[in-house]
């Protein structure tokens, strides 16, 4: 029972947050819940936070995996994603016919794409020795400036019936594509951490590189693996992001939505300064922040002043998960403990003893 509970203990940050915004949901209407069928797909706010997240859940496991092997973050995966799903976009549209083919190839090079990206910032932060965040600031900046020179500054549409169907649902089927290959991705991502030794690497590079290549590992090698991952997830979350909104975007597609991703690894029960890591974790504070910001607009917060009180629960969020108060909270508990245990084992006078007590 220790042992399960060890195991799942990361997770009760995430869940907490999660459970206070269901139960401030629920304060403001009952019928949060309340899930209805449109045009044989299922709608309503729990399939609206799934849909909305769908992006943000699979960046968030390509951050988790840079942060715990290279101690810092990507903060190019919004024009990463830019940048690939404009080259899926060229090549749909200079296909003479859209087919299913087409829409396969089209992903298969974007996440070339996102490979060679990934790869340009693997490259400096492991080969190099740059900073995470200083090398994908290179991106960052030029990033959807590349993104206009591949569109060609045109704003292009996705006018295919394929497309319409990946973005939104497939007829028969009642859940949003997008959920769907989200889920499918995840599993992906499970088999894969449950048939290699990925994760043993990442977390042995992360802790102590030096006692990692003592034993073998290169971390060198395994901090480019994870860039190459965050370029792939990159161009995955990109082709839904573009098939959701029918057109390419490069000024606003994804925009910012590094920082929910860094704050999901966060919110996941993950330290920013890498080591061990939950994939789980990460995933649950993705649909955390989702979740937020849904509440936040349904409490009729004035948009403009959003950013504001998402700032203010983020900040709260992050002292109550400093290593500070985790070490007050650990200490107070261990003392609660140690008294129970005294109170525990003090002797009970027995009767005899009381009666010559008493002479």
């Amino acid at each position: 029972m220790r042992k399960v509970i060890k195991n799942v203990s990361h997770l009760v940050l995430p869940l907490s947050v999660l459970t206070l915004l269901v139960i401030i949901n629920l304060i403001k209407g009952a019928d949060y819940f309340y899930i209805t069928m449109v045009n044989g797909a299922l709608y309503g706010n729990i399939p609206n936070i799934l849909f909305g997240a769908s992006e943000l859940v699979i960046l968030s496991i390509g951050m988790t995996l840079v942060t715990a092997a290279s101690r810092g973050q990507d903060i190019s995966i919004g024009e990463t994603a830019t940048i690939t799903s404009a080259v899926f976009v060229l090549y749909v549209l200079q296909a003479q016919e859209v087919t299913l083919l087409t829409i396969v190839i089209g992903f298969l090079l974007s996440c070339v794409a996102g490979l060679l990206l990934g790869a340009f910032n693997g490259t400096l932060v492991s080969v190099f020795k740059v900073q995470p965040m200083v090398a994908s600031l290179i991106l960052f900046t030029g990033g959807r400036s590349i993104a206009f020179m591949i569109d060609g500054k045109l704003s292009p549409i996705l006018a295919n019936d394929l497309s319409n169907k990946i973005g939104t649902v497939i007829p028969g089927v009642p859940i949003q594509t997008p959920i769907i290959l989200t889920v499918l991705f995840i599993v992906f991502v499970a088999v894969v951490f449950k048939t290699t030794t990925l994760r043993l690497y990442v977390e042995s590079v992360g802790i102590n590189p030096n006692a990692a290549r003592l034993n073998g590992i290169n971390p060198k090698k395994i901090i480019f693996i994870t860039f190459l991952i965050m370029g792939f997830c990159s161009a995955v979350a990109g082709f839904i992001a573009v098939n959701k909104a029918g057109r390419h975007d490069s000024v606003n597609l994804l925009k910012l939505i590094m920082m929910d991703a860094i704050l999901a690894v966060a919110i996941g029960g993950n330290s920013l300064g890498g080591g061990k890591f939950s994939i789980s974790g990460s995933i649950i504070g993705a649909y955390t922040i989702e979740m937020l910001n849904r509440t936040l607009l349904r409490l009729e917060i004035d948009p403009a002043m959003i950013k504001v009180f998402k700032a203010v629960f983020i900040i709260i969020l992050m002292v109550v998960a400093s290593p500070v108060v985790r070490l007050y909270i650990s200490k107070t508990m261990d003392k609660i403990r140690a008294w129970r245990s005294a109170a525990g084992r003090a002797p009970i006078p027995t009767t005899r003893a009381a009666g010559k007590k008493e002479q």
